[in-house]
């Protein structure tokens, strides 16, 4: 892009965070202007600006009528086994369940994990390494069938299948068999395919799981779609996706990828086995629409009532919201660590090279091109979110010091020691459907070329990063230097955020999320450390310790703690925002007003 027009692009955008600070004053104050869209779904008044972010906006138990999703990215699959984007976790909940899940409560309650398929909580034993539990009565499948013990035990057994089902979080995998002597239902002799020898099923009612070594967050594992029972006559492999077996209040009517799906009540779901579920509207539509304006405006007008995405309004649909809707809008801390992963692509494969970059970035460009402080975030210093026990101010780089502009002289140093003092050229992923990630992108590419970093940006499709940014040989074949991303916590501990980011026992051919492709033994020691520790305080010092030891190597850049404006129609009931979804709204517990 025309260096120029990249220029005035990125100046209008940071103007545009100065407007939104000015609104912001005002929504606080409370001001008027909260009278919902004048589309179809226009019922009235929103519910009060930031409703949702502390309490329940709009509560009501009235069943019936159509929630509205639309969102500008797909899911990553619809397959529990293969999800991993947060927002397909937070929609799986309609129609797959757990042995234990999150309550159905707003902010850092929803956290807590309550049973689900299950009848209580794991009975633990063996020094923590043997979880035990007896599943409720009258959970069924979508057919009427009882989901048995076995049904959970072959969901669980498919996160071994890699190669059929890439994508999703292994942790059950390194937990239960961190050899990998287990290779996956698709090549288990046993004739019913139950041959993970981990994982034990007395009976229907009963599966007993153990564990390698003691692992404190092992339910929470439990708890991800990829504890999901799977019913093995049902199974297509990796056609799956196209059309899962629900578990739960709602069942697929229609999926067609890229466009679309639509779930209706499953009539064999049963309310008195699901204590978390309240299953209020009849029907739950979604729409995918690349358009990220039009999203707003179809927002705004009441044809839509969330966005399933979960990632904020764009800059002129947040400044529009705010002057004639702030009602229907919450301005929510998520758990998101907005940063630039570091690959080992030359010549970012030298810390004194990936230092250059840390000290030539105008952090405070990246934050006002993504709406400022109040819509994009507050700086980071480090990876670790402060919802993360072991988070800090570690700031090795100064970014607060500098108050986030650049330090040239330091960068330029750098550069002599990474033997490139004339600079060098290297590019960026971004995703195009991502609000904000390209023109972040392009800040960077702006501030990197005053010491003569040449950084091109390389737009993706969000819905196909985990086969291209997740995949290592796709990285090194793209020439990719650097990765735009962005990472919530898989669950709430320091396991939970940075395991899959700079373990180097997680790094897979796809669906790779540790970027720089770290393995550093001494790291991967302090996890094994970590998880041995009963005293979450404990845990959270070796946490703590692996954070700075990743700062320390410039693996990844971190620039914002994510906040982002989130739309919700006034036609919308039960809105809240939960911890255990980063931030976004508990989709499940969602209804309308008809």
């Amino acid at each position: 892009m025309n260096t120029q027009r990249s220029s005035a692009r990125i100046r209008q955008v940071a103007g545009a965070a100065l407007v939104v600070t000015a609104l912001m004053t005002t929504a606080a104050c409370g001001g008027g202007g909260g009278k919902g869209g004048e589309g179809s779904g226009k019922p009235g008044k929103g519910a009060g600006f930031n409703a949702a972010t502390a309490a329940v906006a709009n509560a009501s138990t009235k069943k019936g009528g159509t929630l509205k999703f639309i969102g500008k990215q797909d899911f990553d699959s619809t397959d529990p086994t293969r999800q991993y984007y947060g927002f397909t976790w937070d929609l799986a909940r309609f129609y797959s369940r757990q042995l234990v899940s999150y309550a159905p409560k707003p902010g850092a309650a929803g956290a807590e994990l309550v049973p689900d398929l299950a009848k209580a909580n794991g009975k633990i034993s063996n020094g923590g390494k043997t979880y035990t539990y007896e599943l409720r009565d009258g959970i069924t499948w979508q057919d009427g069938s009882p989901i048995t013990s076995k049904d959970i035990k072959y969901g669980i057994e498919r996160v071994w299948a890699d190669k059929v089902l890439p994508g999703g979080p292994i942790y059950l995998q390194k937990a239960l068999d961190p050899k990998k002597e287990y290779k996956g239902p698709y090549e288990d002799k046993d004739p019913e395919k139950l041959g993970l020898k981990a994982i034990q099923t007395p009976d229907d009612k009963t599966i007993v799981f153990n564990l390698a070594t003691p692992n404190v967050d092992f339910e929470q594992m439990l708890a991800m779609p990829a504890g999901s029972p799977v019913k093995r006559e049902k199974d297509t492999g990796a056609k799956y996706q196209l059309m899962p077996f629900s578990s739960g209040p709602y069942k697929f009517e229609s999926y067609t990828p890229k466009q679309g799906a639509v779930l209706v009540r499953n009539d064999k779901w049963k309310k008195e086995s699901d204590p978390i579920r309240p299953a209020l509207p009849d029907k739950v539509t979604i729409t995918v629409n690349t358009n990220l304006e039009a999203i707003d405006k179809l927002l705004m007008k009441g044809d839509y009532d969330i966005d399933m995405n979960g990632t904020g309004m764009t800059q002129a649909g947040r400044t529009e919201a705010l002057k004639k809707y702030k009602d229907n809008l919450d301005n929510i801390q998520t758990s998101f660590t907005r940063y630039v992963d570091f690959t080992p692509v030359a010549p970012m494969n030298n810390v004194h090279c990936r230092k250059a970059v840390m000290y030539a970035t105008d952090y405070k460009s990246l934050q006002d091109v993504r709406g400022g402080e109040e819509a994009g975030g507050p700086l980071a210093t480090n990876m670790l979110p402060t919802t993360i026990k072991g988070s800090d101010d570690y700031d090795p780089y100064g970014v607060k010091t500098r108050a986030g502009k650049p330090d040239v002289a330091k960068a330029k140093e750098e550069l002599k020691l990474c033997n490139k003092p004339d600079g060098f050229s290297t590019v960026v992923s971004a995703r195009s459907n991502n609000p904000g990630e390209k023109e972040t992108a392009e800040a960077l590419q702006q501030a990197l070329s005053k010491v003569n970093i040449k950084l091109e940006v390389d737009t993706i499709d969000g819905a196909e990063s985990s086969s291209i940014t997740g995949s290592p040989d796709q990285v090194k074949k793209r020439g990719y230097g650097m990765i735009m991303t962005g990472w919530g916590p898989d669950f709430p501990t320091g396991q939970g955020f940075s395991q899959p980011l700079i373990d180097g026992r997680f790094i897979t051919p796809n669906g790779n999320y540790n970027g720089s492709e770290t393995n550093d033994p001494k790291i991967n020691k302090l996890f094994d450390d970590a998880l041995k520790a009963t005293d979450p305080a404990k845990a959270a010092e070796y946490y703590k310790g692996i954070n700075h030891a990743t700062a320390d190597i410039a693996a990844q850049m971190p620039f914002l703690y994510e906040k982002n404006f989130s739309w919700r129609s006034s036609r919308v009931t039960n809105v809240y925002s939960s911890v255990a979804f980063n931030g976004r709204f508990d989709y499940v517990s969602l209804g309308v007003v008809k």
